[in-house]
């Protein structure tokens, strides 16, 4: 069983930058794909940016050139650079795990990943 802890959300105002990142107990790390998603309230979930072993990382269209995903296989943890956040990121963010070998092609989709964190609330103020 693979754990996820997310960390570092919190509340910044429009214009900000938070980092958000994700412990995971996974053995070995560098196997997993790692993706972030959120979800505001009365909304889906959304896929924001994942990365794995060979490729990404990945985007979306909304968040790039403002977020950067990284991860430390040695530590165990990935992590997400937000900057110029809006009140529109504000929504539950969400780590989570995908062992697919197929990660290049369904990335975006959240049926792609087997293991996910408990969220951290990320709130931008206008």
């Amino acid at each position: 069983q693979v754990q996820l802890v997310e960390s570092g959300g919190g509340l910044v105002q429009a214009g900000g930058s938070l980092t958000l990142s994700c412990a995971a107990s996974a053995r070995p790390f560098s196997r997993f794909a790692m993706g972030w998603f959120r979800q505001a309230p009365g909304k889906e979930r959304e896929f924001v940016g994942g990365m794995d072993w060979s490729g990404g990382p990945y985007y979306a269209d909304s968040v790039k050139g403002r977020f950067t995903i990284s991860r430390d296989n040695a530590k165990n943890t990935a992590n997400l650079q937000m900057n110029t956040l809006k009140p529109e990121d504000t929504a539950v963010y969400y780590c989570a795990a995908s062992y697919s070998h197929y990660y290049h092609l369904n990335y975006y989709q959240i049926g792609a990943y087997e293991y996910w964190g408990q969220g951290t609330q990320v709130t931008v103020s206008s």
